[in-house]
């Protein structure tokens, strides 16, 4: 005879340990997958292999035509966006002189008024005079005027002619190009070439990929390996070679050109725009367990990967 419970297995009022697990509940374990990671060679801008190489002074990877054309739409774009706000501040001095024109004028005009004018002309006495009739029906001024103020005040941001016209602004643009990938300050002449020294016993097929070794010790790089480029000669190298040899020479290994350890750039190895990388890597996620679950409605499920 079937179990109770097998029958109908929400009749509880509290979750089982299966019913959790089928809805997500609690700490979650996933191993990524090798699309998850952008290999150490890839280039942050595309994700393909570096053609001609360019690295910045914070160790991410560019390829060369990729960099050139970022910092070339973003000089384009500062430009662009230097001449719309030089072209606001044109009309800001244009519409302040006029406001200025506009409050001279009126002094003046109050001045000869002063003056000049000890009768009340025509058009003022007739507007004196609608203004002392009273009400005479809903064509009246007063009322006119009375139903003109309470739409201008009245908030149906609903009504077209009511809805709020925003003045776009346009804010000071920065001068300087970003990195792409750090959004710090970075120059044309802050990038610098580097060298992968290639595995010359790989087998060349056509479908192999070329390898990188450490010009130093021959260790093959993969993504595991902690680089370091030598920004004087481009030479990478493994982390224990620049630290063993380089840093205590102040010179390259390979090429002996003179360097200092403040020209040692670590290789920034990373995750995509998919997946970060580094050590205690936690994803958080919300599952919604429902109404009378005897927990939360909602519980916070902690990925860790």
């Amino acid at each position: 005879m079937p179990q109770r419970h097998s029958r109908n297995n929400n009749d509880l009022a509290i979750f089982t340990y299966e019913e959790r697990r089928a809805l997500g509940y609690g700490t979650q374990k996933e191993r990524l997958g090798k699309d998850s990671v952008k290999p150490f060679d890839a280039c942050s801008l595309c994700l393909k292999t570096v053609i001609d190489p360019m690295c910045c002074q914070k160790g991410h990877l560019f390829c060369k035509e990729c960099i050139f054309e970022c910092l070339l739409a973003q000089k384009k774009d500062i430009a662009r966006q230097k001449a719309l706000y030089e072209a606001q501040l044109r009309e800001d001095q244009e519409e302040q002189r006029q406001k200025e024109l506009r409050e001279r004028e009126a002094q003046l005009a109050a001045f000869d008024r002063q003056n000049n004018g000890a009768l009340p002309t025509a058009g003022e006495r007739r507007a004196e005079g609608e203004q002392s009739a009273g009400f005479h029906g809903a064509s009246s001024k007063k009322v006119t005027d009375f139903e003109a103020e309470a739409v201008r005040n009245m908030k149906a941001f609903w009504l077209p002619q009511l809805a709020p016209q925003a003045e776009i602004r346009v804010e000071a643009p920065q001068l300087e190009t970003k990195c792409p990938v750090a959004s710090e300050k970075l120059r044309l002449k802050d990038l610098f070439a580097i060298n992968f020294t290639p595995d010359k016993h790989v087998d060349e097929g056509p479908g192999a990929k070329d390898r990188f070794i450490c010009p130093s010790c021959s260790s093959t790089f993969t993504n595991t390996s902690s680089l370091v480029a030598v920004s004087t000669c481009g030479h990478v190298l493994c982390s224990k070679c620049a630290a063993k040899f380089v840093e205590k020479e102040k010179a390259c290994c390979v090429c002996a050109k003179p360097c200092k350890s403040r020209q040692l750039v670590a290789v920034e190895k990373g995750g995509t725009g998919f997946a970060g990388h580094g050590d205690g890597l936690v994803a958080t996620a919300v599952k919604a367990l429902g109404v009378g679950s005897g927990l939360s409605d909602v519980r916070p499920a902690t990925r860790v990967t």
